[in-house]
């Protein structure tokens, strides 16, 4: 880093000095496979974050979002999430086929609680799993199927600090710029007017979802 911080933990030890150990509790709510609970939140969830690092270390973190159910229990140890249409970066998938190690968060809204689970990934294209994924006639090209090895339940502390359920603290859209104005600025894109770039936006969000 480049920023001169004064005071930086740079070892375990000193970090448990001052932070602690968790409580019996907080190690004994992890499991190694999904119970009923793990189910039910799964099949509830339109939305979860995937995080996976290559072989460098290097780190992304992905939304992936759908109707409720989207993610398929497989069994007690596999779940399945569709990949559908996107940039075509796939830096997670990259990422899967070097290190196949990933971490995923469920959202429910309105709840505060989240579910984590961790595990190893592999990219699969089985039709007979893809074919029960098929959204507005169009299946997934790909499917990450994740390998449970750690499951449990976050506490809602951040949820609820961030107030991220209510409506109250949402700020105005009109107080941000557009997604196409940052596109323009930020990539630099030659002859095409923010404008423009609205109205392919629009176009792929309603006709290019799946």
């Amino acid at each position: 880093m480049t920023y001169p911080f004064s005071d930086v933990i740079s070892n375990e030890d000193d970090f448990r000095a001052l932070m602690g150990f968790p409580g019996e509790g907080a190690l004994r709510k992890e499991m190694t496979s999904l119970d009923d609970h793990c189910r039910a939140l799964i099949a509830r969830s339109p939305f979860l974050l995937i995080s996976s690092s290559n072989t460098e270390g290097r780190c992304d973190v992905s939304p992936r979002g759908d109707a409720p159910g989207f993610v398929m229990v497989l069994d007690e140890k596999t779940i399945l999430i569709p990949d559908r249409t996107g940039n075509r970066r796939a830096d997670r998938l990259v990422n899967v086929l070097q290190n196949p190690r990933v971490g995923l968060l469920f959202l429910i809204p309105t709840m505060s609680e989240t579910l984590r689970v961790n595990g190893e990934a592999q990219l699969i294209r089985d039709p007979s799993l893809l074919e029960k994924m098929v959204v507005r006639g169009k299946a997934p090209q790909f499917g990450l199927a994740v390998e449970v090895d750690e499951v449990y339940l976050q506490c809602g502390k951040a949820l609820k600090r961030s107030e991220l359920w209510e409506p109250t603290t949402w700020p105005e859209r009109s107080e941000l710029p557009s997604f196409a104005r940052m596109l323009v600025d930020q990539a630099k894109l030659e002859g095409l007017t923010v404008n423009d770039l609205e109205g392919m936006i629009e176009h792929e969000y309603k006709s290019e979802l799946y």
